[in-house]
């Protein structure tokens, strides 16, 4: 089956049939067009393109207006995204829905996390510092770096100071907790990669 493209909404918590508070992230997915299917003879691999919003007719090249309008839609769709999938299963123009989903479904959610900027090796890596009393003047500093006689060098890969998040990142294993059809929400439980607003793929 293809997945679906959403955007993250936020955080909530809901309770279930035993009154047990369950934490969610609510995505607002699809409903997501098919707007363009990949074959093995065509173009050497299987797999469904889907879009998602839609973006203002001005800021909208003519390139992607022709490949929109090839699909049967009326505007072009703000982001594209490829699934590997048995293309036959799908017809252009297609509208995959969070219906395919249903609670208790376990998925993997795609995103993109969150900037943090440039940090040091307690916050990016969680290293524990080194002593914190008496006055320490390097308390949050990595310590050695490497070896000193042989290699006389730094070992690549060594955890270091550096720019964090901001990268592609999976979850896997999530669960589908609740599916509002009338309002293409998808309750997912825990917390999944980006800010508010960001885009995320979901699939089974």
């Amino acid at each position: 089956m293809a997945g679906i493209i959403g955007r993250k909404i936020g955080m909530t918590r809901i309770f279930d049939d035993t009154g047990a508070q369950v934490p969610v992230t609510v995505i607002e997915a699809g409903p997501c067009p098919v707007t363009q299917i990949k074959t093995k003879e065509t173009d050497g691999y299987e797999a469904v393109q889907l879009g998602f919003g839609a973006k203002k007719e001005k800021r909208t090249a003519k390139a992607e207006m022709g490949h929109a309008s090839a699909a049967g839609l009326g505007a072009a769709p703000r982001i594209l995204r490829e699934f590997p999938v048995n293309g036959s299963e799908y017809e252009l123009g297609q509208a995959l829905t969070v219906e395919q989903f249903e609670a208790g479904d376990r998925v993997k959610v795609t995103g993109t996390t969150k900037g943090r900027g440039f940090q040091g090796v307690v916050k990016r890596h969680g290293f524990a510092g080194r002593p914190g009393g008496h006055g320490h003047p390097m308390s949050r500093n990595p310590g050695s770096l490497g070896p000193g006689t042989d290699p006389s060098r730094v070992i690549k890969g060594k955890k270091l100071p550096g720019q964090m998040g901001g990268t592609r990142s999976t979850i896997r294993n999530l669960q589908v907790v609740k599916v509002d059809g009338d309002r293409n929400l998808l309750f997912v439980k825990g917390g999944v990669p980006g800010s508010r607003d960001s885009y995320v793929l979901i699939t089974k």
